[in-house]
Order: C-alpha cells, then sequence, then structure tokens
C-alpha cells in the first residue's frame, strides 16, 4: 500500500513538472474507472483578467465608460497595463485607481492580441480614477466527480465547464486546485428557480485543475479517495449504448459520502449537443432536492452495469428533469496528459 501511494505521488509530481516545461503526457484510453459520486471544490484563476461588464462612472463633467468607449468589449482577457504583467483584478486596481495619466491596456480577443491606450476618469462618488468595467480574476465552486483513474490519480467531473456568471462564456483557465469540501445542507429546487448544494471548503488542497472544457473540468488528485468510492471499477458504456429505460446515479448529498438514486432516461442522443434526457423518479431524491440542483452537475450515470455518463443541467421549468452528458463525449475533451 506504501509503495503504490509511493508511486501515485511520483506520477503526480511528474505531470506536473511535464505541464511546467509544456511537455506533453498521455496514455492509452482506460477500459474501466472508479466512479466518482463525492462533492469537490474548486478554486479557479483564470488566465487574463476576463472582462464581464460595464458601467457608467459619475465625473464632474458628467457620466460616461472610458474602457469601452476606447474598444475594450465582454469577454476580453485583460495582460497588462503600462506593459506591466497583471495577473489579479487587486494589481490592474491599484495600477488604475491613482493614475492620473493616461494607460495602455494590453488584451487578447479572439486569440488576437491588442492594445487600447485612454484616460480612467476620476470618480466624484469615489474619489479615485475608474475605468468603468467590471473584471473577473477568480471563481469557486462546488462540482461532483465522474470517475477516477487509480493509476494516476486523474479524474473527471462537472459534466460542463466553469463558465463565467455575467457572460455565459468558457473561462479561460490560468490555474486551478481542487480542495476538499463538506456539504452542509440543500436548498430545494423548484420550478423557475433552481436548487443548490451548499457547503463550505476545507484547508485541505487535494489536487490540481488542468483542464476546464465544454464538457468538464480534469484535473490530478494527490490521493485517490477510496473510503468514498462507492462501488467497484466499471467499464465505460459507449455513446450507441445508451437507452430508454432505468438507470441510477451517485451524489452526495450529506453524511459525507455519496448514496445512489434511480432515474430514468430518455430521448438517448436527441438532445441538445448529442446529450440525452434524464427524469428523478427516487422518491428520496425528490424529497431531499426536489430533483437535480446545482453543485450535482458530474454525478456519474449508470446503465446496465456501465457507466454511460454524468449529470450536466437541469431543467429550470422542472427540477426534477434535466440532461446527461454521454461518457464518451468527456472522454473526448478530457486533455491528452491526464488519460
Amino acid at each position: 500500500m506504501h509503495m503504490n501511494r509511493q508511486k501515485k505521488w511520483l506520477i503526480y509530481i511528474l505531470v506536473l513538472l511535464c505541464i511546467r516545461c509544456g511537455l506533453p503526457v498521455g496514455a492509452a484510453m482506460p477500459e474501466t474507472v472508479l466512479p466518482g459520486g463525492m462533492a469537490f471544490g474548486v478554486k479557479f484563476a483564470c488566465e487574463g483578467l476576463v472582462v464581464v461588464g460595464f458601467t457608467e462612472v459619475t465625473t464632474e463633467t458628467g457620466s460616461c465608460m472610458p474602457a469601452f468607449d476606447a474598444g475594450l468589449r465582454i469577454g476580453d482577457r485583460i495582460f497588462a497595463v503600462n506593459d506591466i504583467r497583471v495577473s489579479t483584478g487587486e494589481e490592474f486596481v491599484q495600477k488604475i485607481e491613482n493614475s492620473s495619466s493616461p494607460v495602455e491596456i494590453r488584451y487578447e480577443r479572439d486569440g488576437k492580441e491588442c492594445t487600447t491606450k485612454f484616460q480612467p476618469v476620476y470618480s466624484t462618488a469615489e474619489g479615485k480614477y475608474k475605468t468603468g468595467m467590471w473584471i473577473r480574476d477568480t471563481t469557486a465552486g462546488i462540482g461532483t466527480v465522474t470517475f477516477l483513474l487509480p493509476e494516476t490519480g486523474a479524474f473527471a467531473g462537472l459534466g460542463h465547464g466553469i463558465c463565467d456568471q455575467n457572460t455565459g462564456d468558457l473561462l479561460p483557465m490560468g490555474r486551478g486546485t481542487v480542495v476538499d469540501v463538506t456539504i452542509s445542507g440543500v436548498s430545494r429546487g423548484i420550478s423557475g428557480r433552481p436548487g443548490e448544494l451548499m457547503g463550505y471548503f476545507t484547508e485541505k488542497q487535494s489536487g490540481v485543475l488542468l483542464g476546464n472544457t465544454p464538457s468538464g473540468v480534469y484535473g490530478i488528485l494527490r490521493e485517490i479517495p477510496y473510503d468514498k468510492v462507492p462501488e467497484e471499477k466499471l467499464y465505460l458504456g459507449k455513446t450507441d449504448e445508451i437507452h430508454d429505460g432505468e438507470a441510477y446515479i451517485w451524489c452526495t448529498l450529506d453524511g459525507g459520502c455519496a448514496e445512489k438514486y434511480s432515474i430514468c432516461i430518455s430521448e438517448p442522443r436527441k438532445a441538445e449537443g448529442g446529450n440525452f434526457e434524464i427524469t428523478v423518479t427516487d422518491p428520496v431524491l425528490i424529497e431531499k432536492t426536489g430533483g437535480i440542483v446545482q453543485g450535482m452537475s458530474g454525478s456519474p450515470i449508470v446503465q446496465d452495469g456501465k457507466l454511460i455518463g454524468a449529470v450536466t443541467h437541469v431543467l429550470i421549468s422542472d427540477p426534477a428533469r434535466g440532461y446527461g452528458i454521454p461518457i464518451e463525449k468527456m472522454l473526448a475533451e478530457m486533455p491528452e496528459l491526464v488519460k
């Protein structure tokens, strides 16, 4: 057991070194995986400061939005002010709030590097210079692990990407960490208002996040939490094997361990993006959550003894219904270095 843990730690360090050095790391696609179902926390730093909105700044001569007027738009990623790199919102604000001179902003849009120069304006309300834009540098949240690869410590989760809550765009990842999380309660979903898992992060950093894609997030854990793995290794089901009928999911609501809940699959591969519809049929889960809630995304879906997908989204109008993403789709976007 000690040697096995040591081997996993060496793999973890090797992968991080390869990422840092820009070297590819790959392996064959797995035939079997450990199902997830355990909750995890994500702390996520964006690659660049993402522009998420604009607001008017009140000055002595009127209101204006200098950053917007200079050509910046929602979704742009800011990397430098006056040729000095900025990686946090705090660094950016410090360079702007005392700037009585024009500033040059270096940013990226659609993969192309751009620059613009403008004068921040003095806000009479705040007594500081302002650009009139909102930026985001980090985000955090709770999700569910879909599967784990015990040979390397690799995992996949969420079943969808981490997106900006203002723009809906996939956030470009700079660096991300995985932390342990304790679920403390559930906000029950109702029609028109999605529920969510309530919880808090612990101080333990349990891994790193290596990929943020439209089909899920991927990373490496320092140690596999075998005490929370709900069942033995499962074979992976192909997309064309998914069919109408009974299935079940694993997710963690309370007690710290994943529980098994029944669902029904319908409309395989007919939903948007090749996903399939799911309906929660388990009376216990419906009583606790109303169906699918935020934080359950990534919950593994098992049908005919195979892992065939993961919970990805809930229908706002009916929390008992939602969508699943085929496991093949998640694997297709899993970075080569963690397969």
